[in-house]
């Protein structure tokens, strides 16, 4: 080794001992080593940032593709409690607790919109109803007075008109018009098709039990009115089904309505101004969880089209309609169902007027689930009242009753 050699040696020393200056530095102070994380932390940062990505999935992919409609049957008060509960235990990620919390903080409002809790009654108070104000009332009545649960359904509820008597509205938008025949299967484990369907005609008990009133009926939904009906038709769906769901089932074929119709639209002269009623009943949300069948993708698929089409076909009318709007009734839809951005624009969700901070309609025996009943309309009318009265064990449905006013 030449002397040559060992001055550059010792001049590398040197500078290898030497502090590093520049980008290399702030790095190195930016990413310093951590220790390795506990189990603790590892399942708290995996879970918080698993359920962020399924609520973003969920926002992108919920009411436009059927693919994922199973999943939307999630119960909506998850994507509240979810991130809640992982608060509570995000301190045990200590190394990264902060930044847990601040993700975890962002998802919740991400998906605050589907939880189906009513924030805005916090802070809300509808204003007092001036006269000429009127009631409505909307409610899915589970097969009408057919008391389908005892008896195999021979016996019928002998408390179904006191219920809506003590409802005491001024316009009824009624749903389910129909009754089940129970002997095409035990309606707790079957699904419901078109061959169980009961047309019936009840107009004679409904003039005779609302005397004054005037009637309007399409399909299963029936409009009760004091004030005078100006016309009614029912909304086809069919321009807006594939060509293989235009065709009327052979069961249905006397009534043809029972296919072609979810909602019903009564045009009502209330005190000199025309309000359309829009009295709605959406399909079912697809129920088949096995997505890797090709069988269930079709009944998914098939589903998921009827809905869209029964959105599609509301959303035209009130289009074209240029009266003020009420448009009320069971979308068999949570707040947690995308597919409610196919609703009309320019409709106002009429929720905070509600005094619950959870609205919940859709009941299982004595247990309030969520909701999937809903009330819009244009920004013409007010909600001075609106509440959710108990079904009297008569539905699995809260009516919703409200009263409104409509600017002049």
């Amino acid at each position: 080794m030449s002397d040559r050699d060992v001055v550059i040696d010792e001049h590398l020393a040197g500078a290898s001992s030497q502090p590093r200056t520049g980008w290399a530095a702030r790095l190195g102070h930016f990413v310093r080593p951590r220790r390795r994380w506990c189990r603790g932390t590892k399942l708290v940062v995996t879970a918080s940032v698993a359920w962020l990505l399924f609520v973003v999935c969920h926002l992108l992919a919920s009411g436009r593709t059927s693919l994922w409609a199973p999943v939307d049957l999630i119960p909506p008060l998850l994507f509240l409690a979810v991130p809640a509960l992982l608060m509570i235990v995000a301190p045990l990620a200590r190394p990264v607790r902060w930044r847990i919390m601040s993700l975890l903080v962002v998802t919740a409002l991400l998906s605050a919109g589907q939880s189906g809790v009513n924030y805005a009654t916090l802070w809300y108070t509808p204003p007092p109803a001036p006269p000429g104000a009127i009631s409505v009332v909307a409610w899915n009545t589970e097969f009408w007075d057919q008391d389908w649960r005892t008896a195999n359904g021979d016996r019928y509820s002998p408390g179904f008109y006191d219920y809506l008597h003590k409802l005491n509205a001024d316009v009824y938008l009624l749903m389910e018009y129909l009754y089940v025949d129970t002997a095409a299967g035990d309606m707790r484990t079957k699904r419901w098709t078109g061959d169980m369907a009961l047309r019936i005609d009840k107009l004679a008990e409904l003039r005779r039990e609302f005397p004054g009133y005037q009637v309007a009926v399409s399909g299963e939904q029936v409009t009760l009115s004091r004030f005078p009906i100006a016309g009614h038709r029912g909304l086809d769906l069919r321009p807006w089904l594939p060509a293989d769901q235009k065709e009327i089932p052979e069961s249905l074929r006397d009534w043809t309505e029972g296919y072609t119709v979810e909602t019903l639209r009564t045009d009502i002269d209330v005190n000199g101004k025309v309000i359309s009623f829009y009295d709605g009943q959406i399909s079912q949300p697809p129920l088949e969880w096995r997505l890797y069948s090709a069988e269930s993708r079709d009944i998914n698929h098939s589903r998921t089209l009827r809905r869209e089409a029964s959105y599609r076909a509301i959303r035209a009318d009130v289009a074209a309609n240029r009266n003020t709007v009420v448009l009320a009734g069971d979308l068999n839809t949570s707040p947690a169902m995308g597919i409610r951005r196919l609703l009309p624009e320019g409709l106002v969700d009429q929720t905070p007027a509600l005094s619950s901070l959870y609205p919940a309609t859709y009941l299982a025996g004595s247990a309030e689930l969520w909701r999937i009943d809903w009330m819009y309309t244009t920004p013409d009318v007010t909600v001075h009242s609106y509440e959710l009265p108990g079904a009297a064990g008569l539905s699995d449905h809260r009516a919703q009753r409200v009263v409104l006013s409509v600017s002049r």
